[in-house]
């Protein structure tokens, strides 16, 4: 099964995450399939917090892949900053 999932990276107390497609039994930050954005928690006002490939992301989910509800919080809120 595949899963669109985080993957941490970063330094001690500065967290930067990736967002990855990758297999189900990989380890968190093992081998992915393919990264389709990031998330920064971290990020200043004038720094790009998240960014999100809608065209990557639209394509795993036609394939059967399944965000983790922590992504789909992501998606959803990177959804609402971007103008339509």
């Amino acid at each position: 099964m595949v899963v669109i999932r985080l993957s941490r990276g970063g330094a001690k107390a500065r967290p930067f995450f990736n967002i990855v497609v990758a297999d189900k039994r990989t380890r968190r930050d093992g081998r992915f399939i393919e990264r389709i954005g990031f998330y920064n928690p971290g990020a200043k006002d004038n720094e790009e917090g998240i960014r999100i490939a809608q065209d990557r992301l639209t394509y795993w989910r036609g394939v059967g892949a399944t965000p983790s509800p922590t992504v789909e919080r992501l998606i959803k809120q990177a959804a609402a900053k971007t103008p339509a």
